[in-house]
């Protein structure tokens, strides 16, 4: 048998021994039917598809323009001219949570993307070549970790200044940490395994081991962090537009409008509960995609 042969071969049984009975359709359909039974899960993803919606099609629902200002109109109660009512400047409360929907969802995916790509390329390779290059990288995320995110968000906030590409910098940096650790956990107990060694073995490039034989099989629990990570970034975007350092005036973001109602929480209650519903919700609707993915994606879970 000649080399190319004996490669083509091992090769296919490594694929065989990653993925040995089902193929990437089938198991594809097999999550999405698992996902269909868990309710939570489904409420959580149409809560997510409606908030999608309401973001792309924002400047064609808002009634009114978010950053228009009317002092004759401050402070209205929830009625038919204004459903949510109008904040101290008499801004329309609705349409600024249509716009700031654009922004938390916008910084909460583009956070996710930074913080994903970094931390499985430092992941991978602490978890693959371990040793030293384990050792430092680890020993950094282990630093980053010990700083509370929000701390480190604001440390991040006050070197890059202010801004909303500053916010989706310092909040995609501030989550490497969780990202390497998992995948370098979920390389290591499968780096050793038959269908590694053997891919190894046939001459292949570490690059194309880690891609393509190591990560697909560890990409269930990234995907499970991803879609919780989004909700710890609209939290985070929130958190960092409250204490006024994220998305700066007269830009309407949900957090800041939290940040510069609260001093009318008596006075107009409503200021702030709307943009704080918003808030919720949409973080609410992450978690219990993400729970329902993680049990989709568990075969233990399926069987229970």
């Amino acid at each position: 048998m000649k080399l190319k042969d004996l490669k083509a071969e091992v090769e296919e049984n490594s694929l065989q021994q990653a993925l040995p009975l089902e193929k990437p359709e089938s198991r594809l359909k097999e999550m999405w039917e698992a996902l269909r039974e868990n309710n939570a899960a489904v409420v959580g993803l149409c809560i997510i598809l409606f908030l999608i919606l309401v973001a792309i099609l924002a400047p064609l629902i808002m009634p009114y323009d978010p950053n228009l200002s009317d002092m004759s109109k401050s402070f209205l109660k929830p009625g038919p001219d204004h459903w949510f009512g109008t904040d101290q400047l008499g801004r329309d409360i609705l349409s600024r949570i249509i716009s700031g929907a654009r922004i938390s969802l916008t910084v909460g995916l583009s956070a996710v993307v930074i913080s994903l790509t970094i931390g499985v390329v430092l992941g991978s390779i602490a978890g693959y070549f371990g040793g030293k290059a384990d050792i430092i990288i680890m020993r950094f995320m282990d630093m980053m970790l010990a700083i509370p995110s929000i701390l480190l968000a604001i440390a991040f906030m006050a070197a890059l200044g202010k801004g909303i590409d500053k916010a989706v910098i310092a909040i995609g940096l501030v989550s490497i940490p969780e990202y390497a650790r998992i995948v370098r956990g979920s390389i290591l107990s499968v780096k050793e395994n038959d269908y590694v060694q053997a891919a190894r073995v046939i001459g292949n490039k570490n690059s194309r081991i880690i891609f393509k034989h190591i990560l697909p099989n560890v990409l269930s629990s990234i995907v499970v962090r991803a879609t919780l990570g989004i909700s710890t970034a609209v939290l985070d975007t929130a958190a960092l537009g409250f204490l006024g350092l994220g998305v700066q005036p007269p830009v309407a973001e949900w957090g800041d409008m939290l940040g510069r109602a609260r001093g009318f929480i008596f006075t107009a209650p409503y200021t702030l509960i709307f943009p704080g519903l918003a808030i919720t919700i949409t973080v609410l609707a992450f978690n219990l995609l993400g729970d329902g993915l993680r049990d989709a994606l568990d075969p233990k879970s399926r069987k229970n």
